[in-house]
Order: structure tokens, then C-alpha cells, then sequence
């Protein structure tokens, strides 16, 4: 049987950004996201029914505030307790998971997409994602850079502005760029 290019890029696969399947989801997401990002009604409703239609999954008692941005939607699970600030950007070529009870500054970004170091291969217009899962009570300062791949355990700190390359640790604090353990939570 022959995989999507949806299908390709959640295994980890190349697959073709240009994909009919792909750009028309890719539209689908800026018509949501425009209501949801010009809604007025938030405060008292939290997230727009669009945006509620388009995500993997949300979870109970959710909040993201506008603006907000996401390539596909289809790919991002939110738990409970969620809060994703201003400005905040998931490119969520690969599944994103977040964790109940995370918190995510403004401007923090999320990227699952890889595309080739060879010119070559990136001017074909193929890309890779990788997965990016986030654990239970993580916190997110505002600013911070996710890369393709990692794994924040529960109850992880990034610290404002950092930028993640590597897996964090449960109960771990890091910060810089790129971003290091400074610290450890006990309890």
C-alpha cells in the first residue's frame, strides 16, 4: 500500500511539501486560525470551535491566547490545564504532544520540520519531521526555540529565550542556547 505524504511525514519519512493533501490542510489551518486569532469572545470562551475542529485533540479547560499559529493543527494534542501565550508558533509537520498541566510563554516556537542540509536535495522540496513530545506540568519561557525531536519530561523548565536541541530530563531546569541543565527540582 502506498503512504500519503501525510502518512510519510508522521513516520519520520521525506516527504513532498507541495502535496495537494498538505496545502489544502495548510489552508484549511490559516482559515481556522484567522477566526479563532480574530475572535473577540475569548476571554469568556477560551478557544474557538474552529480551532477546537481542527486540532488532533484539546483536552479540558484549554486556553490559547491570540495570536496563534500551527501548520496543520491535525497533528497537535493538547492535554488539560493547557496555556499556550501570545504569539506562540507550532509547526507540527510531526506530531506535537503536550502534557496537562503545561504552560508555554509568548513566542515560544515548536518546529517538527527538517529539511536537508544538501542544497541539492532541499531545492526538490522534501522535508522530514521529527516528533516533539512534551510532558506533564512543563513550563515554557516566553521566547524559548523547541527543535525537531526532543522529549521535555515532566515537570521541565526551559528557561525564556532557550533554544532546545536536546531531550530535558524530568524535574530539570535549562536555559541558553544551546539550552543546558542548571538545575534540578526536587519533589
Amino acid at each position: 500500500m502506498t503512504m500519503s505524504e501525510r502518512q510519510k511525514a508522521l513516520a519520520g519519512l521525506p516527504y513532498d511539501i507541495s502535496d495537494p493533501e498538505l496545502a489544502a490542510q495548510r489552508a484549511a489551518v490559516r482559515r481556522a486560525l484567522q477566526a479563532h486569532n480574530q475572535s473577540v469572545a475569548l476571554e469568556e470562551d477560551g478557544p474557538t470551535q474552529a480551532l477546537r475542529d481542527l486540532l488532533g485533540a484539546m483536552g479540558r479547560n484549554v486556553f490559547i491566547e491570540t495570536p496563534f499559529h500551527c501548520a496543520y493543527g491535525v497533528n497537535l494534542f493538547l492535554g488539560d490545564n493547557v496555556y499556550i501565550n501570545s504569539g506562540c508558533a507550532i509547526l507540527d509537520c510531526g506530531k506535537v504532544e503536550i502534557g496537562d498541566g503545561s504552560m508555554f510563554g509568548p513566542a515560544v516556537q515548536i518546529y517538527t520540520a527538517v529539511h536537508p542540509l544538501d542544497p541539492v536535495e532541499r531545492a526538490k522540496g522534501t522535508e522530514t519531521a521529527e516528533a516533539i513530545t512534551i510532558g506533564q506540568n512543563v513550563w515554557v519561557g516566553g521566547a524559548a526555540v523547541l527543535c525537531p525531536g526532543v522529549i521535555l519530561g515532566d515537570n521541565a523548565v526551559v528557561g525564556a529565550g532557550s533554544v532546545v536541541v536536546k531531550d530535558v530530563a524530568p524535574n530539570a531546569v535549562v536555559v541558553g542556547n544551546p539550552a543546558k541543565v542548571v538545575r534540578r527540582l526536587t519533589g
